[in-house]
């Protein structure tokens, strides 16, 4: 059993009426209702060890280049999940929002999208996720961990990359898959020159050669 920051508010407020009424009967009184408000919502919150989970994760990724982690939750019991999800990435993984707050219906499902910016290069992983399920007045809850494994290579940073196009398009060019102005490729006068051996004879223009 867990309680939440909504809880203790609730016991302070408790101060006013046991200061209006002061005596061991209204304090009784009072702490007999927070520990009944909070037992009748515990009840009432989902058990998160009804909860299924399953992740979706990139094989490799390059430093200092970003990705998404893919958790899904679903939900097995007969409750609605109200519930902080957080996921036990180590720090170097760079998970800018590896805590987030789900509900879901009972028997669907719902996707957490985490952000991963890995700082160091070799395997990151992570072993668990922490569910804690709360009731509808959010006051206690349920907390429990679940394992659920996950593994991210992380490769050395590809500096050249932006190098890529320009030598993807002059491979295309010397292979013949993209066309290249070259002189004698044309019929203008000023596109002519003399045959050479090895050059195409349906480029040749006859009409030039025979004046």
């Amino acid at each position: 059993m867990t309680i939440t920051g909504r809880f203790v508010l609730l016991a302070f407020l408790g101060i006013i009426p046991v200061a209006l009424y002061p005596g061991a009967v209204s304090i009784l009184i009072w702490t007999t209702a927070l520990v009944l408000v909070g037992a009748l919502d515990l009840s009432l919150a989902a058990s998160p060890r009804k909860t299924g989970l399953s992740r979706d994760l990139p094989d490799s990724v390059r430093l200092t280049e970003a990705c998404t982690s893919t958790l899904t939750v679903r939900n097995y019991s007969r409750r609605q999940l109200r519930a902080t999800v957080r996921e036990a990435w180590q720090p170097s993984a760079g998970a800018a929002d590896a805590v987030q707050h789900v509900s879901v219906p009972p028997g669907e499902s719902r996707q957490l999208l985490i952000r991963l910016l890995p700082e160091r290069r070799g395997h990151l992983r992570v072993a668990q996720v922490t569910i804690r399920s709360v009731g509808p007045l959010g006051l206690t809850g349920r907390q429990v961990s679940i394992p659920a494994p996950g593994l991210l290579r992380v490769l050395p940073p590809f500096h050249s990359k932006r190098h890529l196009p320009s030598k993807l398009r002059r491979l295309r060019e010397l292979d013949g898959r993209a066309a290249v102005q070259i002189r004698g490729a044309g019929t203008e006068f000023d596109s002519l020159r003399d045959y050479v051996r090895g050059d195409d004879v349906r480029s040749i223009d006859w009409r030039a050669t025979a004046r």
